[in-house]
């Protein structure tokens, strides 16, 4: 199983790398600037001045351009434009560097039963991902100058939901060295890999709605830790603010993040009550200090946002989030009950 485990730790560092290039996508504001889905005509950029000028009459017939970039030059178009080409490629190559080795393990008889059959659920979410994909680039060729942020945090959260399958089946063929006695240690373990899942897709809605350039202040927003609840419920029906609402969208992103930290302390502490000196404490301190590190770079994008999004900053952002991810999915697999391995 040496190989396989070789082989599904690269695919999981592919989907990251994958996840960064598309926030630089995102905040470079280069996701439009393809405006057809060409599965494999798409593989190749432009080859000549001709064709480049005919992808960027494309993106001139958009909203974005007229609206955001009207005095852009070509040799501006060909920076977004390869952003997004390097984005979709690597996401092709994901699909080849996955569903090949598949095959060969499977004929070869080294993947089987259930493990095959999980292997299988994760090449369908990834073709249902290059799916998202399309279907929210769409939504910002018509009448937006972006794509709808409901539809970039779907996107995010099958990327997430893709990457914590393949973490959580390469981790479970890893040799359990010690079992975890404690089933609240293990429900707690679930729970975090939850509250991270749900953090990814608050904040996929903070970057697709522009949250983060309003109330570029901490702790307080507008100067009070709570905003007053006509602003938080402005829209109606009353559910539309959690999606559509900026106020709302940045305090909910905010309040999960101060429920993660309490919860990642306790946990810690619980973990070295329960379960001193082992594995599971190690792993327990870790995503705490990990959480606090994040926060750290989540306050540090809020702060210096000015006019723009500080792009290094986010990345970082970004990038800590899915470290915390990968961590979590491996603990909670790592805390399953020796009877339901």
């Amino acid at each position: 199983m040496t190989a396989v485990r070789g082989w599904l730790w690269l695919t999981a560092a592919l989907i990251f790398l994958m996840v960064i290039v598309g926030g630089a996508t995102r905040l470079t504001e280069s996701g439009l600037s393809i405006t057809e889905w060409k599965p494999v005509a798409g593989v190749l950029p432009p080859l000549n001045a001709a064709a480049w000028l005919v992808e960027f009459e494309k993106y001139k017939q958009i909203p974005q351009y007229s609206q955001m970039f009207p005095d852009m030059t070509l040799g501006q178009f060909k920076t977004i434009f390869y952003w997004e080409w390097s984005h979709r490629l690597l996401g092709r190559l994901i699909g080849l560097v996955f569903a090949l080795p598949l095959l060969w393990f499977a004929v070869r008889g080294t993947v089987r039963g259930k493990l095959l059959a999980q292997l299988i659920g994760v090449l369908v979410l990834g073709a249902l991902q290059g799916i998202v994909g399309w279907w929210m680039v769409a939504s910002g060729l018509v009448g937006r100058v972006e794509v709808a942020p409901e539809r970039l945090a779907a996107h995010l959260f099958l990327a997430s939901l893709t990457f914590v399958a393949v973490v959580w089946i390469v981790t479970g063929l890893l040799p359990v060295k010690s079992a975890n006695d404690h089933p609240a240690l293990e429900r707690q373990g679930r729970i975090l890999l939850g509250l991270v899942l749900l953090q990814i897709i608050l904040g996929a809605l903070v970057a697709g709605s522009r949250a983060g350039l309003s109330y570029n202040t901490w702790p307080l927003m507008d100067g009070h830790f709570v905003p007053a609840l006509e602003n938080l419920f402005r829209l109606q029906p009353w559910w539309l603010n959690f999606f559509e609402n900026i106020t709302t969208i940045q305090f909910q992103h905010r309040i999960l993040a101060y429920l993660i930290v309490i919860f990642t302390a306790y946990h810690a502490w619980h973990a070295a009550h329960h379960a001193p000196h082992t594995a599971v404490q190690r792993r327990a301190f870790a995503i705490a200090s990990i959480v606090l590190l994040q926060v750290g770079f989540g306050i540090a994008t809020l702060l210096f946002a000015s006019g723009r999004i500080p792009i290094r900053l986010a990345l970082a952002h970004q990038a800590f989030a899915f470290v915390l991810l990968a961590m979590a999915a491996i603990h909670a697999n790592r805390l399953s009950l020796p009877k339901r391995r």
